[in-house]
């Protein structure tokens, strides 16, 4: 059987084959660069259909494989982004790839931010640090023109722990030009006396920013310690549990819930996530 039949068929293990096209290093410390890449097959990218909020396996032949949240919108045809921390033995592997050399990308996978829920209202994105990379694919898929007028106002509280740090600087600046987007952005702490923008973590940032729901959506994203003091933030601000979507990206293992590591209670991020509600995550052991 052929590669194209075996995807026919349906085989929930076997990578499609893709070339990277572009690295671009986003961080001031080489930490995080983000891989676009392009199917070999056409036919693979015509079937690979996907929402924001959704992951990949991103696999490197002999080293092995990573889930990584899709940084790039399906409203961005012919390519994916996968924004990449250099922190283990396949993301090292990555970041000494160079363009032109080929991996492997499974998926798409989980589910997906809830679309359809937040038309016609106002969307509030919060993110700390690389765990931006799905919250960015969503601020370009509202802000597509097919997009745009299905979702009211955007507002962005994103933050990094020193400005070298920040993802996606030229689409930052873009985005605060617009009259439809509120964008926010804060750092820990830094030594520039030129820094235009907010100093302090993102919890205390979202806090001072949003001080009421207003018929808004959350979407929020980040480290596990950010996740735990934004959600009071939203709650008194006015959002119902059931409008406080969060992305638990951060526990996927395998991607198809047969290593049993991202287990929280009774679900599996990797499948019946990585995106929940605060209502539903209320529901599970506070194991995240």
């Amino acid at each position: 059987m052929n590669s194209e039949e075996d995807q026919l068929s349906g085989n929930p293990y076997l990578p499609y084959p893709a070339r990277i096209e572009q690295i671009i290093t986003e961080t001031e410390d080489k930490s995080l660069r983000t891989f676009k890449v392009v199917f070999l097959n056409k036919a693979d990218g015509e079937r690979f259909t996907f929402l924001p909020g959704q992951f990949c396996e991103v696999s490197i032949a002999g080293k092995g494989e990573i889930p990584l949240g899709m940084a790039s919108s399906p409203t961005e045809k012919g390519f994916l982004l996968f924004t990449v921390n250099r922190a283990g033995v396949v993301t090292r592997y990555l970041h000494n790839t160079k363009e032109g050399d080929i991996l492997g990308v499974r998926g798409p996978l989980g589910n997906w931010y809830p679309w359809e829920k937040m038309e016609g209202k106002n969307v509030v994105v919060i993110g700390g640090g690389f765990a931006f990379t799905t919250l960015r694919a969503a601020i370009v898929y509202i802000l597509h023109p097919e997009n745009r007028e299905r979702f009211r106002g955007i507002t962005v509280v994103y933050g990094a722990r020193s400005p070298g740090l920040l993802l996606y600087r030229e689409e930052l600046e873009q985005w605060e030009k617009r009259d439809d987007v509120n964008v926010h952005l804060t750092v820990d702490a830094t030594d520039d006396p030129g820094w235009p923008y907010n100093v302090g973590f993102v919890p205390a940032i979202a806090e001072q920013k949003i001080t009421a729901c207003d018929d808004s959506y959350a979407l929020v994203c980040g480290p596990p310690i950010m996740l735990k003091f934004t959600q009071p933030v939203l709650e008194n601000a006015g959002f119902e549990p059931e409008r406080i979507i969060i992305s638990l990206e951060m526990r996927m293992k395998c991607g198809i819930g047969m290593c049993g590591r991202c287990n929280i209670g009774d679900k599996y991020v990797c499948t019946d996530g990585p995106v929940f509600s605060l209502a539903q995550l209320n529901e599970l052991p506070r194991e995240y």
